[in-house]
């Protein structure tokens, strides 16, 4: 994005990596007056929020995410923290929010009304369209405590445990909590219909549902795009770290692509910059923050240095439910049929059945592809947004959930994802049939082993950092004893989706890294916030 700085160049602060929350972290730093150098090494900034040419000219495709949800009660947008109105964010919230239709020919759709929605849960069964409600009440009560909880560091605040044992309805928020979602799901659900779509709701973290401590995942998904839809910044996912980007140029900064980091400059225990591929070399007054992904970190300086326990922790690091992508060019959206017409949404998905969701996991355990009655998520970004294709035209994209370590290897990938993404797109067609091979103009398809390929980040497979599991939540994450973003070797701090909270857009490990920086600089990020710059 800029030229290459010169000798005398100097910089406070050298970021390795330009996902969004690196992004998020130094612009909360420029704002602070610290000047920035930002280090990625595609051609592109944004890491999983980035939007770009995949198929042919003009179609804009998300590269890997495409709602933010999260971000939306985020102090960074919620209290316009950063102002990224000023540098072209915009976000859309469509209506209708998702569509799920069934094997059997009936469906549900959810509405940004959620008096629409309970009535789409009520053909199936009264009772469950009001325990939706109630899941939806229970859940905003109660929200506001866990929000504050992942924008607050660890060690920065009461831990979510004590804070729920002082809250009224804390007590049963710590039991479910604890629960898998499905255990959630089927308790308040009666109706198959209504249990798989659920399901599919909880799922899209990919976190498996019977997982134990993933039943907060059976509210929060849901509630979330029940209060903010699948929203979309206009100009797709990218449009977010572009604006942070143009923030951190606005205070000074410099941001560098196609620069691939590979060594930490470590001088006397402390790290004072990085070294990159190409045999340039960085150095930073005040410290280093990246956001490579801690497998990839360990390897960048000598191994004694990060002390046996942070060792041992990204050595036991599990990577977690992963994807399988393909994206398309088409001249039709996806097109459903519902009572006295048909509709055309943002983003749809499959669930056959509940048990089709809980073969997941069992799937990845068993390193075996499964494409019968395969769950999908199905998002066309156009039809909410037509900047996002030639007019007339979208892009499409059907998203699977696959492992990536086969029985047979990664690699094995290359010889079988165009099977796959054919069985996803002919399973797709029977609740589509419109999207037939005369309407698809172009398409790439991305397996596990691609979005690794693609992205580093990914290591094997996830967008999300790795597995958001017991083991590896809260202050298990990324390593027991270093949660609070500051690494074993002076001078170097971490962000990401390794670190807590974990993945998704939702800016909350780049702010905790911007708070806890702050501080170790002799400052707050609420004294920065109020700063008139």
């Amino acid at each position: 994005m800029a030229q290459e700085p010169a000798k005398s160049d100097r910089f406070d602060i050298v970021v390795a990596g330009a996902g969004h929350n690196s992004l998020v972290a130094a612009a909360y730093l420029a704002k602070a007056g610290y000047r920035c150098l930002v280090l990625e090494h595609r051609p592109l900034i944004g890491g999983g929020a980035a939007t770009g040419a995949m198929t042919l000219p003009g179609f804009l495709h998300d590269t890997c995410s495409s709602a933010h949800v999260l971000i939306q009660d985020s102090p960074i947008l919620r209290n316009d923290e950063l102002k990224l109105g000023d540098y072209g964010l915009e976000y859309i919230f469509p209506d209708p929010v998702v569509h799920i239709p069934f094997p059997d020919g009936s469906y549900i759709t959810q509405w940004r009304d959620v008096e629409r929605t309970c009535a789409e849960f009520a053909k199936f069964s009264k009772k469950d369209a009001v325990a939706y409600r109630r899941m939806i009440t229970d859940y905003e009560a109660i929200k506001p405590l866990f929000d504050s909880t992942a924008y607050t560091p660890i060690g920065f605040g009461k831990p979510l445990n004590e804070r729920l044992a002082a809250h009224p309805q804390g007590k049963i928020w710590q039991r479910r909590i604890a629960m898998s979602a499905w255990e959630i799901i089927r308790g308040n659900f009666e109706d198959d219909h209504c249990r798989a779509f659920m399901l599919w709701m909880a799922l899209q973290t990919v976190v498996p549902p019977e997982e134990p401590m993933s039943g907060r995942l059976a509210y929060s998904l849901v509630y979330g795009r029940q209060r903010w839809s699948w929203t979309a910044p206009k100009g797709g996912s990218g449009a977010l770290t572009q604006a942070l980007g143009k923030l951190i140029e606005a205070h000074g900064g410099v941001i560098l692509t196609e620069k691939t980091v590979h060594r930490l400059i470590v001088e006397g225990g402390k790290c004072l910059g990085v070294e990159c591929l190409d045999g340039s070399s960085y150095r930073a007054e005040k410290a280093v923050l990246s956001t490579m992904h801690i497998k990839h970190l360990v390897e960048m300086a000598p191994r004694e240095l990060w002390g046996q326990d942070f060792i041992d922790g990204v050595d036991t690091w599990q990577a977690g439910g992963t994807l399988f992508v393909t994206h398309y060019a088409t001249s039709e959206p996806p097109t459903f049929a519902v009572a006295g017409g048909s509709i055309s949404p943002i983003a749809a998905g499959t669930m056959a059945t509940p048990e089709r969701a809980l073969r997941m996991g069992y799937d990845y355990a068993r390193r075996a592809v499964n494409v019968e009655d395969p769950s999908l998520l199905i998002v066309c970004s156009s039809v909410a947004d037509p900047t996002r294709a030639p007019a007339g035209k979208h892009v499409v994209k059907i998203i699977g959930f696959q492992p990536y370590d086969l029985k047979e290897g990664p690699r094995h990938w290359d010889e079988i994802k165009q099977q796959v993404s054919t069985a996803n797109l002919n399973y797709l067609r029977r609740f589509s049939p419109n999207l037939t091979d005369d309407k698809i103009l172009a398409h790439v398809v991305e397996s596990p082993f691609d979005l690794e390929r693609m992205n580093p980040h990914n290591w094997h497979g996830s967008c999300h950092g790795g597995a958001q599991n017991p083991a590896q939540s809260g202050a298990m994450r990324p390593v027991p004893g270093w949660a609070q973003h500051r690494m074993p070797i002076t001078g170097l701090y971490q962000t990401g989706a390794t670190t807590y909270p974990g993945g998704s857009v939702s800016g909350a490990p780049g702010r905790n890294a911007a708070t806890v920086m702050l501080k170790d600089f002799g400052t707050t990020i609420e004294d920065v916030i109020q700063k008139k710059n």
